[in-house]
């Protein structure tokens, strides 16, 4: 992961700084204290679900912090002869130039590859999969493509990015389908090709009872559909980053730099009081002993249930708050 270049000076002093009593930051905050974060969801049109969040950018000008744009699109995948029959997800991350500038383009492409490996492994686990991402069993499937962009890096980059894929995906809507059967009409079959006699002219495609489904259509338009099941299950992050014995979060660049190494935790819920590990990863070179690493994983729980319950207040009243405009969007075409 790459971090900005510090002195030793610099990077002794935020060291001081978090192991001093009290302990103190650059910013004024506790060590498990995160910065603003801004979240809205429906930012991208043409998706089926998207989402906007930045963590500590400035109120007044909008500059600094960390930017992340998700988007969501489902595309119809031929599934024949494969092993999957539920659709899959596949999630990319790309980092903007931009937020990057002292990286090369093959330290860039290592990066972004980095990010999506630790996106991919936790959100495309078989617990989470959602299971109306069919279309025809054993013949097509919807594929959910996630794609974050970090436009900004001003630290804790992914926390953010978990945070902004599970607005994006508790945002999506999947399109209803209804089943297509074809059969041939009889007339068709019992006339000799050589005579000229009036044929049926009614659709071959039953829709009413189907047996043998062969195509399927859109009765809703595109973007409309069904919430994603299970969408309250998308897992969260959070990275506690950690200087001897002391942990802290949401660590500014200049922070992340001073640290030996991080511990990035993700959790899901199927209750607000039942986490589950869908992934751990440390990150740096100083070593943890194992009575340090279950102390850290206990208290991570309490980190992950707050950020849990906080984003789906945020996402519930996203939810009202579009609602609302649709309707009032609609009202206005009267």
């Amino acid at each position: 992961m790459a971090s900005t270049s510090i002195s030793k000076a610099e990077k002794s002093y935020i060291r001081a700084g978090i192991l001093a009593n009290p302990p103190r930051r650059a910013d004024g905050r506790s060590l498990h204290d995160f910065r603003v974060i801004s979240l809205e969801t429906g930012v991208v049109s043409l998706s089926n679900g998207s989402a906007h969040l930045s963590i500590g950018r400035n109120p007044h000008d909008g500059s600094g912090g960390t930017d992340i744009l998700a988007s969501v699109k489902l595309e119809v995948e031929d599934i024949e002869g494969a092993a999957i029959d539920n659709g899959r997800i596949a999630c990319s991350v790309s980092c903007s130039p931009s937020a990057y500038p002292h990286l090369s383009s093959g330290a860039l492409d290592d990066l972004q590859y980095d990010l999506t490996q630790v996106l991919h492994q936790a959100l495309s686990h078989p617990s989470l999969h959602p299971k109306n991402l069919g279309i025809i069993p054993r013949k097509k499937s919807w594929l959910l493509n996630l794609d974050l962009l970090v436009t900004a890096d001003a630290g804790n980059v992914y926390d953010a990015l978990f945070l902004a894929a599970r607005a994006a995906l508790w945002d999506t809507k999947v399109p209803r389908t209804r089943s297509v059967e074809y059969k041939s009409p009889k007339s068709l079959l019992s006339t000799s090709v050589d005579m000229d006699v009036d044929q049926d002219t009614s659709s071959g495609f039953d829709t009413r009872r189907v047996a043998h489904a062969t195509d399927f259509e859109l009765p809703d338009y595109w973007d409309e559909g069904e919430v994603l099941e299970g969408r309250e299950h998308w897992p969260v992050a959070v990275t506690l980053n950690l200087v001897e014995s002391k942990h802290f979060l949401d660590a500014t660049l200049q922070e992340e730099a001073s640290c030996g190494s991080r511990l990035l935790i993700v959790h899901s819920y199927e209750s607000s009081s039942s986490p589950t590990v869908q992934s751990m990863r440390i990150l740096g070179s100083e070593e943890l002993s194992i009575p340090h690493l279950k102390s850290l994983i206990k208290e991570a729980e309490t980190y992950t249930s707050d950020m849990f319950n906080s984003l789906n207040a945020k996402l519930e009243d996203e939810d009202i708050r579009r609602n609302q405009k649709a309707r009032q969007r609609f009202a206005g075409r009267k």
